[in-house]
């Protein structure tokens, strides 16, 4: 396995610390700059073995990471639209918590964010589409089984969180407290998962 994940640049949501979850938010500059930043770094590579246009490209397909997708191909030197969408890299959804802070969200509802604090990994929030990581990470197992061949993903936070989670094997509740950087590309293989 070969697979470069990069999170999507930063929004005004993630600035403001608002829940997108699967809310499609556009990129600010910043995340415009952290894309293009991504691409060079991807670019000025060890060689993996083959060209990067060779790779498998996939995108989730809400804005912000469609255009960070396309931003990075443009800054590795690449056409910005030779890439696919896949649905299963959609982030998990807040359901009715999208688009406020966790600070608004335990003014009204303290007994659900200690909830939350108890157990992450498997709290679903209120809400008609709302998802836990647990369930996430039920999607991101059916893309996994659908990898077959080396592979750039553009996508979300929780997707990354999961990641850590099903590969490099980090403790459930763990993982959904992961940090995820919106400037640097995870890279996973055989042997492990990591920052480069």
């Amino acid at each position: 396995m070969l697979l470069y994940v990069i999170r999507h640049g930063q929004t005004d949501y993630n600035r403001e610390e608002r829940l997108q979850g699967a809310r499609d938010i556009p990129l600010n500059d910043t995340g415009r700059q952290q894309a293009l930043a991504n691409g060079r770094s991807l670019a000025a590579m060890p060689d993996p073995g083959l060209p990067l246009a060779d790779f498998d490209w996939v995108a989730s397909p809400l804005g912000r990471t469609r255009e960070t997708m396309e931003l990075v191909r443009q800054a590795a030197g690449l056409p910005r639209d030779g890439y696919r969408t896949d649905p299963l890299l959609i982030e998990l959804s807040f359901g009715d918590w999208e688009g406020q802070t966790l600070a608004e969200v335990a003014a009204h509802s303290p007994d659900l964010i200690a909830q939350r604090d108890q157990g992450k990994w498997h709290f679903t929030p209120p809400g008609k589409k709302a998802e836990s990581y647990a369930t996430l990470a039920q999607r991101i197992d059916r893309f996994l089984a659908s990898v077959n061949r080396p592979t750039i993903c553009v996508a979300h936070g929780g997707v990354i969180r999961t990641l850590f989670n099903r590969i490099g094997k980090t403790a459930d509740d763990e993982a959904a407290m992961i940090d995820i950087p919106q400037d640097r590309v995870l890279r996973i293989t055989d042997d492990g998962i990591g920052w480069i």
